[in-house]
């Protein structure tokens, strides 16, 4: 998952919070942190780099970690059993995997990074640990990916991104 990159990311979770901020997608993640609550959710994710055109997930894979976007872009594809394709394109601001994180289904489409990204992760068992933690961070994270999650079933190009 982890690649060298060219010239090293510097991670600071200033930079995730700075990108849900500002981002203006229809389906940007909407968190109400103060500067602590940020500190505390990122002891429990870890930071990661993808290169262009690296995986980041597989249509199929039974993993439920959340991805956080704060920077790069990501292509999601889809393909039915007929063989058709539907592609989305998420950026900066947004989450991945909460179609999967929410449901305990395998994967419902492929995602790798169209551009260099920048991401944190979060996964099932740390996620766990936060809410039993500290729940008015977890309870907000999971409002803010709920929310997410149904703007992109409400919106029939977007759908292919609940993965």
């Amino acid at each position: 998952m982890n690649a060298p990159l060219a010239a090293p990311f510097r991670f600071d979770i200033n930079g995730l919070a700075q990108a849900i901020a500002q981002s203006t997608a229809s389906d940007a993640l909407r968190c109400q942190f103060s500067q602590p609550h940020w500190e505390i959710l990122a002891s429990y994710m870890q930071p990661f780099a993808l290169t262009n055109g690296q995986l980041l997930m597989e249509q199929g894979a039974l993993d439920r970690t959340i991805y956080f976007i704060e920077s790069g872009t990501l292509s999601v594809h889809y393909q039915d059993e007929k063989s058709r394709i539907r592609m989305a394109l998420v950026g900066a601001g947004t989450v991945l995997g909460e179609g999967a994180f929410f449901s305990h289904a395998p994967r419902s489409a492929t995602v790798q990074a169209s551009s260099p990204c920048k991401l944190w992760c979060l996964s099932p068992m740390r996620f766990l640990e936060l809410a039993n933690r500290h729940s008015p961070i977890a309870l907000e994270l999971t409002m803010a990916m709920a929310a997410v999650m149904a703007k992109r079933l409400y919106n029939r190009p977007k759908r292919v991104a609940v993965t």
